[in-house]
C-alpha cells in the first residue's frame, strides 16, 4: 500500500491540476484520499462509545488545522461537536456544511473481514466480490473497486472528499467565494439528541446563508443529485395483554384471551388493505399540485425495478408512485412480538403482544398531533390506554388495556424547489457533471438537522456524496472508489463557483 501512494504522491507533486476535470488529477487526489479514509476507518466511532468519539476529535482537528482551518469543540449536554471554519470575510456569503463522524456499533461476526475498523479493498467478482492488496492499484485506480469498513460511506467518506476537496483547490491557486463553516456531530447515530440545545447556544457561531448536508445516498441511477429536504420521525410502542402468565393452550386456549389475537385486530384497523392509513385526519393539510407532481416524476425511478429488486407484486398506494408515497406522513409496523416463535414455539396462550410503530413525518404534520389521533383512535376502538404495566386491579376491572410509550419527535424539513441558494447548487453540479441533476423534494430517511433550520431560519440542502448499495448501518459497509471521485469534485465545483 506504501507504494502505491508513493508514486501516487509524485504524481501529486508534478501534475498542474489546471482542471478539476482531469482524470490524472482527480485519480491523484483520489489516491491521497484513499489513504487518508483509511486512516480514520481504522480510529473506532461507536455512537455509544465516548472515547471513541474523543480519538475521532482528535484526528479531526490535526486534519482541519492542517488545511488552514481554526477548530474548536462546542460542548453540548453529552459529547462535544466539533467545529472548524476558515477565516470570515464580511463580504463573503457562508455555506455552513454539516456531516457526522460517529458510527453504527458492529458485529464482527456479521463481516466479511476480520476488523470492520481496518479498511478493506474489493473488486466485484461475479455475485460478489473479491479482496485486493492495496498493491493492485499500482498503476490505476478502478473506480468501480470498493472501500470495505465501518463508516467508508456513513460518514466518514465525505468528510474525507471535503478536505481532499480544499487541498485540490489549493494545489490549483484557486479562491473560495464562501465563507466555509463546518460542524461535525458524533452522536447522529443516536438521534443528536444534544443538537437542538447547542444549536440555540452557539446560535450566533452557525449563522450562514444555507445550509447543505452531506449524509446518504445518490440516487440508485448514479446521477448527480439534490435533496431539498428529509422526513421527520417518532415512535409508538403498543402492548397488550392476556393472562398474567402465558399459559397452556390446550387447558386456557378459547378461554384465557389473546393479546397477539387482540393487537392484531387493533392494528387492522389503521390501515386498509391498500396501506392507506383509515385514522381520521392523518394525511390532512399536504395537497400535491401538478408542478410538484411534474418534479416528482422527474425523478428516474423504476417502480418496476423497486419491485423486482425487493420481491413484492403490488406496492401499497398511499401514492401513484414511489416519489409520490414520501410526501405523506407513514405508520408503520417495525417489529411485532408475542410468545415464542420459530424452533423456540411453545404451545401456550402469550401473557403480552408488542407492537412497534414508527411514523415518518412531513412538514405538513406534527409528530405530537399524529401520535394523539393515533391513541384517540386506540381509545374510541375500546381500550384502557395507560403508561405502565397493568396492575391486577387495572386487568379485572378492564377487557381491552393497552400499554402506550412513545419517544420524542424529530420533525421534518424541505426547503422550496425554487430557492435561489438550490438553484445554484442544481446549476454548479449540471455543468460539472454535464449531466441532469436528480431534485428530490423530500427523502424517505431522516436526518437529525431540523434544529438549524427552525433556529438559524436559513434553507437546507442534502446533497449525498456515496453509492446507493453502500450497507450502511449494516455489515459490509463499503464505498465505491468512484463515489471519491464524485465528492471531491462536486465539492470543488461548489467551492470553487459565484452564486
Amino acid at each position: 500500500m506504501k507504494r502505491i501512494f508513493g508514486i501516487l504522491f509524485i504524481l501529486l507533486s508534478f501534475h498542474s491540476f489546471s482542471q478539476i476535470n482531469d482524470s490524472t488529477a482527480i485519480k491523484s487526489q483520489v489516491a491521497k484520499a484513499i489513504k487518508e479514509l483509511g486512516d480514520f476507518v481504522a480510529i473506532p466511532n461507536d455512537a455509544l462509545n465516548g472515547d471513541d468519539i474523543d480519538d475521532n476529535i482528535f484526528w479531526l482537528k490535526k486534519k482541519f488545522n492542517e488545511r488552514g482551518f481554526n477548530t474548536t469543540e462546542l460542548e453540548t449536554d453529552n459529547h462535544p461537536l466539533f467545529f472548524a471554519a476558515l477565516p470570515i470575510e464580511d463580504n463573503k456569503p457562508t455555506i455552513l456544511f454539516y456531516m457526522h463522524f460517529d458510527g453504527q456499533s458492529v458485529d464482527r461476526s456479521k463481516w466479511n473481514q476480520p476488523n470492520p475498523y481496518k479498511m478493506v479493498l474489493k473488486a466485484p467478482e461475479g455475485d460478489g466480490w473479491k479482496t485486493h492488496s492495496f498493491d493492485d492499484m499500482l498503476e490505476d485506480i478502478p473506480y468501480d473497486w470498493r472501500l470495505f469498513g465501518r463508516s467508508t460511506s456513513d460518514d466518514k467518506g465525505p468528510i474525507v472528499m471535503f478536505l481532499n476537496a480544499i487541498d485540490l483547490i489549493k494545489k490549483n491557486g484557486k479562491k473560495i467565494p464562501f465563507n466555509i463553516k463546518v460542524i461535525l456531530d458524533g452522536e447522529e447515530e443516536k438521534s443528536s439528541k444534544p443538537l437542538p440545545n447547542a444549536v440555540k447556544v452557539y446560535r450566533e457561531l452557525l449563522e450562514a446563508d444555507f445550509l447543505i448536508i452531506n449524509d446518504g445516498p445518490v440516487h440508485s441511477s448514479g446521477k448527480p443529485t439534490l435533496v431539498y429536504g428529509c422526513r421527520g420521525i417518532t415512535t409508538l410502542s403498543l402492548t397488550t395483554y392476556g393472562p398474567v402468565k402465558p399459559q397452556h393452550s390446550g387447558h386456557y386456549g378459547n378461554y384465557a384471551p389473546n393479546p397477539g389475537f387482540q393487537l392484531a385486530h387493533l392494528l387492522a384497523t389503521m390501515k386498509n388493505k391498500e396501506g392507506k392509513v383509515i385514522i381520521p385526519g392523518y394525511y390532512d393539510g399536504i395537497t400535491l399540485d401538478s408542478t410538484t407532481i411534474e418534479v416528482l416524476k422527474s425523478v428516474p425511478d423504476s417502480d418496476v425495478a423497486i419491485a423486482e429488486k425487493q420481491q413484492f407484486k403490488t406496492a401499497e398506494k398511499v401514492g401513484d408512485f414511489y416519489q409520490e408515497a414520501l410526501q405523506y406522513p407513514s405508520l408503520n409496523i417495525r417489529g411485532l412480538g408475542s410468545g415464542w416463535i420459530g424452533k423456540e414455539a411453545r404451545t401456550i396462550v402469550p401473557e403480552s403482544a408488542t407492537a412497534e410503530l414508527d411514523l415518518r413525518l412531513v412538514p405538513e404534520t406534527d409528530g405530537n398531533r399524529l401520535k394523539t389521533l393515533v391513541k384517540q383512535h386506540i381509545t374510541k376502538q375500546g381500550y384502557k390506554v395507560i403508561d405502565h404495566v397493568p396492575t391486577k386491579e387495572e386487568r379485572l376491572k378492564f377487557d381491552n388495556i393497552i400499554t402506550i410509550t412513545e419517544s420524542s419527535v424529530t420533525n421534518a424539513f424541505r426547503t422550496d424547489l425554487n430557492n435561489p441558494y438550490g438553484n445554484f447548487l442544481v446549476k454548479t453540479m449540471k455543468e460539472s457533471f454535464n449531466d441532469d441533476v436528480v431534485q428530490i423534494r423530500i427523502m424517505g430517511g431522516t436526518v437529525p438537522i431540523s434544529p438549524f433550520i427552525n433556529e438559524l431560519k436559513i434553507p437546507a440542502f442534502i446533497i449525498p456524496m456515496v453509492n446507493a448499495d453502500n450497507n450502511q448501518h449494516s455489515p459490509n459497509e463499503n464505498l465505491k472508489i468512484g463515489q471519491l471521485a464524485y465528492g471531491i469534485n462536486t465539492f470543488y465545483s461548489i467551492l470553487t463557483s459565484t452564486l
